[in-house]
């Protein structure tokens, strides 16, 4: 029992660890750099996260018909941690950011 287990948990962990990576990753990996310093101004002390996780795609709100991919990226500076959210066009071979967001994780 413990063996099927054992492999069942295996065949999992390698199904999630085998998502691609999304053809825009390393653009957004720019434009939350770029956003961050935007935020909070130019600080040497700005790092950002190399992950960046595909999130479910959001409808266009001017078209019903088209929808947008939307890539997570983290960022921190100094004690603040960031959540940032960009919106790419689903257009094959281009890069074309619709929108992004920005939101600081803390607790009040």
């Amino acid at each position: 029992m413990k063996t099927i287990t054992a492999c069942a948990f295996l065949l999992c962990a390698a199904s999630v660890q085998a998502a691609p990576v999304h053809r825009c990753a390393a653009d957004a990996g720019k434009q939350a750099q770029r956003l961050l310093t935007f935020h909070v101004g130019p600080d040497d002390r700005i790092e950002i996260d190399q992950a960046v996780k595909t999130l479910a795609p959001m409808r266009n709100p001017a078209n019903k018909k088209q929808s947008f991919d939307v890539l997570e990226v983290w960022g921190n500076v100094y004690k603040g941690q960031y959540r940032m959210h960009f919106i790419y066009a689903q257009m094959k071979g281009d890069c074309v950011l619709m929108g992004q967001e920005i939101l600081e994780h803390a607790s009040l």
